[in-house]
């Protein structure tokens, strides 16, 4: 093959399943134009399961800009269709397998796995060129036809586990809200013991009282805030005062704490163990915060005067809980729980809320 009309890429060449691969480090500026990217080049028997979800790519892209000096991508993973051949840049035994992968200039190349960075790259490059010197690792396969594409793209995720929002808020170290709900977790007696870092859900048996993504949604409930927002100094101030007086003033929270009551009791029988519950005080929270920025904790002291026992489903069923006395927890049942939460603090509804109260009404 004549290297003068050809790819050249710096490579390892190495066998799995009795196939060789090969793994290039590619300059992110030749990334758009190598890899095939309209759905309307591919054939469609290798588009399937290739749909590209652009919503997810400015998140991507942002996140590239964002961190330009410390972001980390893992390997692309792309079939080459075309002529492909491998020479090493030495005869030693020992470095046969390093050397130089010249691939044909009229090959096609798909992406099986990195499509959305790709896209992203893409994106990112026409805000920032500078950034096409840098590289991304490449993981090549042979692929004549690319009639094993599909399979590849099935294998790479036949047994891919996606981490859990918890675990993703832990390993976060840039985003402030994860930051600080961190940091509120650590000062706070009950939340420190009582949390699971890693899990989304608690089962019945859980030693635990919250899941960390559910004092997070908490958290931008009460601040209004998305992931990526701003927080000032005010608010941050305000948030960890909420967290410190809500853990005082829930009772039966302290029996947990106290070792009065444990958590499997408190699952069991009080709609305050579970993660609408939570939630839903960040709705009052956040409406409290902008309505009564100076006597709010006198509204929160007072959910100690709530029965929040579940045998009480003249005020929690329908909202907390359905007619089976299973949890449903989404965003209706979540405001109709803080609707309810409002009414026994004696606060006003808003106009949406009195809406959705006569839409359970008219339910009944």
């Amino acid at each position: 093959m004549n290297s003068a009309f050809s790819y050249n890429f710096p490579s390892l060449r190495g066998l799995q399943g009795g196939n060789e691969f090969f793994v290039a480090m590619v300059p992110l500026r030749l990334i758009p134009k190598i890899f095939l990217f309209d759905e309307e080049e591919i054939p469609p028997e290798h588009r399937a399961q290739r749909i590209l979800n652009k919503s997810r790519i400015p998140d991507i892209t942002n996140y590239i800009l964002e961190n330009s000096k410390e972001y980390v991508f893992s390997s692309l993973t792309a079939s080459i269709d075309g002529q492909v051949q491998f020479e090493p840049f030495s005869d030693d035994p020992n470095f046969k397998d390093l050397g130089n992968l010249v691939v044909s200039l009229d090959s096609k190349f798909l992406i099986n796995d990195g499509q959305h960075r790709r896209a992203a790259i893409e994106e990112a490059l026409k805000i920032s060129p500078e950034l096409g010197n840098e590289n991304i690792s490449v993981v090549f396969f042979h692929d004549l036809g690319l009639r094993k594409s599909q399979q590849i793209f099935a294998d790479l995720n036949r047994h891919a586990v996606n981490t859990t929002s918890s675990i993703g808020i832990l390993y976060d170290h840039r985003d402030q809200l994860a930051l600080l709900t961190k940091d509120i977790i650590a000062e706070t007696p009950l939340l420190e013991r009582y949390t699971d870092k890693e899990k989304v859900s608690l089962s019945v048996n859980s030693p635990k009282l919250f899941a960390l993504n559910h004092i997070f949604k908490t958290n931008q409930r009460l601040l209004g805030k998305k992931k990526g927002e701003f927080i000032s100094e005010q608010e941050k101030a305000f948030i960890k005062e909420f967290w410190q007086v809500l853990c005082d003033s829930i009772i039966e929270w302290q029996q947990v704490l106290n070792k009065e009551l444990n958590t499997r009791e408190l699952r069991a029988n009080f709609v305050v163990a579970h993660g609408i519950f939570v939630e839903a005080l960040g709705i009052v929270g956040n409406y409290l915060y902008y309505n009564y920025p100076s006597d709010w904790k006198i509204y929160v002291k007072n959910l100690a005067n709530v029965d929040w026992n579940r045998s009480n489903s003249k005020d929690w069923m329908g909202r907390a809980f359905g007619p089976t006395g299973r949890i449903n927890k989404n965003n209706q049942t979540i405001q109709l729980t803080a609707n309810m939460i409002k009414k026994k603090l004696s606060l006003p509804l808003t106009e949406k809320e009195e809406e959705m109260e006569n839409t359970l009404k008219q339910g009944v």
